[in-house]
């Protein structure tokens, strides 16, 4: 698959495996509490002894972003996988056998459809407010629409097809169909919109530690320490660019790899 990608989603690949090395390596080449506090050196800017400044408790900025970074690709991960997998297995259903399956799936697809997506995970967020679970669960929900509905549109045209007419007078069962004929053609559209839906998703975390609904202080999270650094923009901007470069770094590399971006 890596040799079909094209320069664009290459560059992608290279900014996401950087931030990933960052964030995941900070413990062994910059061993720094990312919550211990240095009230005496609050909003230092880049020095050898805090090599991206602090913030305006004197935290450790280095450490802060990796750890968010961090917290947002395990977010993103777990939702993205549970919504891919949750979605293809219920798109197929409704594709192959309609009927039934079909209105269900359909009927509780059009609910969650009923309220903006990010407004879904507010709502999520504000009825358990700190919980990771309560984040997970609103993207979840709102990612595995997307994978669901193109599952599902792509699914009942295939199963329409000679191929798997011929698979099914053949006596070759349901699952033989999916792994055949259903996963081969899903399987390129389903790494694009995973990609999509990942850059998304740190979108969304990011907008509800911004508005204070996400994740709690001290919690390190990229929105949050937005949030907390925006009153001392104008004293120390560099501080308080970190977290929206990181963010921007973020959703470039998974727009990239999504092939959205040429």
């Amino acid at each position: 698959m890596l040799k079909q990608f094209k320069k664009s989603q290459w560059l992608g690949l290279i900014i996401l495996t950087v931030l990933l090395a960052f964030a995941y390596l900070q413990p062994f080449y910059y061993p720094t509490d990312e919550n211990l506090q240095h009230l005496n050196a609050t909003l230092q800017a880049s020095s050898p002894k805090y090599w991206f400044g602090t913030d305006h408790f004197g935290r450790d900025m280095l450490s802060r972003l990796a750890s968010a970074i961090r917290l947002s690709f395990s977010l993103i991960v777990i939702s993205v996988l549970c919504s891919l997998v949750s979605g293809l297995i219920t798109g197929i259903i409704a594709g192959y056998f309609g009927g039934m399956f079909d209105k269900v799936l359909g009927f509780l697809c059009d609910m969650i459809m009923a309220l903006p997506g990010l407004l879904f995970i507010l709502l999520f967020a504000s009825i358990a407010p700190n919980s990771f679970l309560a984040l997970y669960l609103g993207i979840s929900l709102v990612m595995w629409v997307e994978f669901f509905r193109m599952t599902r549109a792509i699914s009942k045209t295939l199963a329409k097809s000679p191929e798997i007419e011929s698979s099914r007078l053949m006596g070759m069962d349901f699952w033989y169909c999916v792994k055949r004929h259903f996963l081969p053609k899903l399987a390129p559209v389903m790494m694009t919109l995973s990609a999509f839906s990942a850059g998304n998703a740190v979108l969304a975390l990011a907008t509800l530690g911004f508005v204070n609904v996400g994740l709690r202080p001290p919690t390190a999270e990229l929105g949050l320490m937005m949030t907390e650094l925006f009153p001392y923009y104008y004293e120390a901007p560099m501080i308080f660019a970190q977290p929206i470069i990181a963010v921007f770094l973020l959703v470039l590399s998974f727009q990239l790899l999504s092939g959205q971006v040429k």
